[in-house]
Parts: structure tokens; C-alpha cells; sequence
């Protein structure tokens, strides 16, 4: 019976020799299908080709990112490696600072330890990064502070190592005007424009009265080139003063700015959530505070 069996085996395999070999390149093509399961299909890696050549990451803004899709920044950042933690948030706080200080966002920054957080905050909205890299908040300091997060958690972005420690001022040692130089220049060409018309009206009157010049002196020519130069000195002159009055009425909100963010008081504006502490400690590092500003 037995001899029978093995016979009726050898029969069937004789009678279907790809059986074996068909199950064989079955098994090797399930192994080959895992494996490239395993890896990104064409269209993830045609599509992250066409991120890359529609954006410009060493310039990425808020406008860039409110454009992106979300399937589009699924295959711009890979999770794995992103930079999250405590590493995120010192990136995170030292790339605002930077851009603080170079005065592209106004806010006062704020790296907590416990819990572990960075605020920025100003008198128009705020915004709280958390370790993983989300983010929650309002008005504009949320709108800049986006891109920020997006940029500190890829590796290939450098953040600046050496940042200001207090970017903006006290709101009493703000200046009132930083064009001095070119007002001066203004006001010595509107000096000289005055006088060069004045001059000629004089002379305009001296020729009337027969003083200077012959028969052939233009009069009118004296007298209406007197005017516009002295018209031209009026303007130059307007233009210093308009200069300085907004000068002056940009220092005193950027003061009224500076004061709404506590910079005086220490006190935070209303909206802004209080950061529950953990432990019931709360090891916020104001040393670590900055304050930049545009």
C-alpha cells in the first residue's frame, strides 16, 4: 500500500513537473512583495521629488507652509528623523531669538524646563511649542512660529549656536529716529535751495528798481526761478519734519509694544494661558528668557 502511495506521488509529480517550481517562485515572490512593502512606493518618491523642486526649505515661510498639503508634507518630513524633546524646543527657542533679533518677529521668548516648553508671546497673540513639536496659540506669534518648528526639527537645518541674550530694549532707551545723517543732508540742500531762491528774488526786485541788470534782464525768469526754489526747499524741509514726527510716532508704540509684553511689570498679557508646573514647581528659567523684537 504503501509502494502504491509513493508511486501515485511520483506519478503526479512526473505528470506536473512546474508544480514545484511554480510554488517555489510563488514563495519568492511573496518574499520579494514583503520586502518591497517594506520601502516607499514610486509615487511617494515621485511625489517628495516634486516637494523638493517646489519649495525652497533654506527658505521656508509662513506662506510656504500654508500652501503645503498635507500630502505633501507627509513625504517632506520623515517622521524618523525629525528632532523632537528637549532638543527641539533649545533649536526652537535659539532659531527665534535669532530671528528676533534680526527683527523678522516681534515677541518675548520664554524656554521652560518644567514642564518642558517654549512661549513666545506679544501684545498681539502667542504661541506654545511642545516636546514632540506641536504647537497651540494665536494671532501672529502663531503664524511665525510655525515654520520655525518645521525647520528646528530637520537635522539638515542649522540654527544658530550664538543668539542674543535680550534682544528687545528697555522701552525708555528706545530712539526716536535712526536717519540722522540722511535728515542733516536733506536740510543742508534745502539750505541751499532756500538761499539760491531768495537770492534770485532779490535780484528780481534790484532789477526792477534798476540796479542791476540792462534793458535785455529777464525779470519774470528772476522771479519765477526764485520761487521754485524756495518751493523746493519748503518740500525738503516738509519732508525732514514728516520724517521726524514718524519717527517719533514709531518709537512711542514700539515702547507701547515693548511695556504690553511686560517688559516693565514682568507681567504677561491676559490672553497668554498660564504653563501648569509639574511637581508643583515651576523651574521656568527667566534667565533663559529672551526678549527679541522687530
Amino acid at each position: 500500500m504503501a509502494d502504491t502511495d509513493s508511486t501515485s506521488s511520483a506519478a503526479d509529480a512526473d505528470e506536473d513537473p512546474d508544480r514545484e517550481s511554480a510554488s517555489a517562485t510563488d514563495g519568492s515572490d511573496a518574499a520579494s512583495a514583503g520586502e518591497e512593502g517594506l520601502g516607499e512606493s514610486p509615487d511617494t518618491e515621485a511625489l517628495r521629488r516634486q516637494v523638493e523642486e517646489k519649495y525652497d526649505f533654506d527658505d521656508f515661510g509662513p506662506e510656504d507652509m500654508a500652501e503645503m498639503t498635507a500630502e505633501e508634507w507627509d513625504v517632506a518630513f520623515d517622521d524618523e528623523s525629525w528632532i523632537t524633546g528637549d532638543e527641539l524646543l533649545d533649536r526652537v527657542a535659539r532659531d527665534l531669538r535669532n530671528r528676533v533679533a534680526n527683527r523678522d518677529v516681534f515677541a518675548r521668548i520664554e524656554r521652560h524646563r518644567e514642564p518642558p516648553r517654549v512661549l513666545a508671546y506679544s501684545d498681539e497673540g502667542y504661541a506654545v511649542v511642545y516636546p514632540d513639536g506641536s504647537v497651540e496659540g494665536e494671532g501672529t506669534v502663531l503664524r511665525d512660529v510655525k515654520p520655525t518648528i518645521a525647520l528646528a526639527s530637520m537635522d539638515s537645518y542649522e540654527v544658530p549656536e550664538t543668539v542674543p541674550e535680550n534682544p528687545l530694549p528697555d522701552p525708555e532707551a528706545v530712539a526716536e529716529g535712526g536717519g540722522e545723517l540722511g535728515n542733516l543732508m536733506l536740510q543742508v540742500i534745502a539750505g541751499a535751495q532756500l538761499l539760491a531762491g531768495v537770492a534770485l528774488l532779490i535780484g528780481g526786485v534790484l532789477a526792477v528798481a534798476g540796479v542791476l541788470g540792462g534793458p535785455g534782464t529777464n525779470v519774470v525768469a528772476l522771479f519765477v526761478a526764485g520761487l521754485a526754489f524756495i518751493g523746493i526747499a519748503l518740500v525738503l524741509f516738509f519732508t525732514v519734519a514728516n520724517a521726524r514726527l514718524s519717527d517719533k510716532f514709531r518709537a512711542e508704540e514700539y515702547r507701547d509694544r515693548l511695556r504690553a509684553v511686560g517688559l516693565e511689570d514682568g507681567e504677561r498679557p491676559d490672553f497668554v494661558p498660564e504653563l501648569d508646573p509639574q511637581g508643583g514647581r515651576d523651574q521656568t528659567e527667566r534667565e533663559e528668557s529672551d526678549e527679541a523684537g522687530a
